[in-house]
């Protein structure tokens, strides 16, 4: 199993979208008999929906995300509580949880969903993600592959966590500090030379709100000049150098 991770590891750096990192990371749980995984990234919003990546059925994933059932569902109410890895499934569903959340679990296995590995992805204490194994059935091929790799498919969740989310949460923290996408935009056109007029121009919007948003960018960096503004978006940023 150390090559299926290494070709995995290899293959999952030279990705540069989802998809390709999505049959990635199929193929090689495939090679643990895990036919099916998805990976939820948590809103950190309230109105903003979760993000999931993987092969689960097309029209479940649409079902799940469009009706917020991360909201609902007693396996990410797990993730969120604990960091460990948990195998869950439909005969392990308990009889106090709710009529919904039953039947949510009902309606996953119509899909071929009912029992799994999940693996909690958790940031500073804050629970980001969960990435799951699935199959259609559990049988001991499930907790013997759970019980003599659960390290590497860790580790695999983890890659895959990283990854997906430089692809579709591109990071905006400079020095530490969270700058909204306007103010990165203002601010990687000043680190390129470029005055308020010229990033207006750039962004369609006018010099005085590209000042703005560049004045409050100084203001969250608390410095008082662009150039230092652009010195800790440089030291924060290695491919600009």
């Amino acid at each position: 199993m150390h090559h299926t991770f290494q070709t995995f590891a290899e293959q999952l750096h030279d990705q540069p979208d989802a998809d390709g990192v999505r049959q990635v990371f199929a193929e090689a749980a495939s090679a643990f008999d895990l036919p099916r995984f998805a990976c939820l990234l948590l809103p950190q919003r309230p109105r903003v929906l979760a993000q999931v990546v993987g092969t689960y059925p097309a029209k479940w994933i649409t079902r799940y995300v469009e009706r917020r059932y991360e909201r609902l569902d007693p396996v990410i109410g797990q993730a969120t509580r604990m960091a460990e890895p948990f195998v869950w499934g439909l005969d392990l569903v308990s009889p106090h949880l709710s009529k919904p959340q039953q039947q949510l679990f009902h309606e996953a296995a119509e899909f071929g969903i009912r029992c799994g590995f999940t693996i909690p992805i958790h940031d500073a204490g804050r629970p980001i993600a969960a990435i799951t194994y699935a199959t259609d059935q559990r049988g001991p091929g499930l907790q013997r592959v759970t019980d003599r790799h659960t390290e590497a498919l860790q580790l695999m969740a983890m890659c895959l966590h990283a990854r997906l989310r430089r692809l579709l949460t591109p990071d905006r923290t400079v020095a530490g500090v969270v700058l909204s996408p306007r103010q990165l935009q203002c601010l990687k056109w000043a680190a390129e030379g470029k005055s308020a007029w010229a990033i207006g121009k750039i962004l369609g919007i006018s010099e005085r709100t590209a000042q703005f948003h560049l004045d409050n960018a100084k203001a969250k960096l608390g410095v008082r000049s662009i150039c230092q503004a652009v010195a800790k978006f440089s030291a924060s940023n290695p491919t600009m150098h």
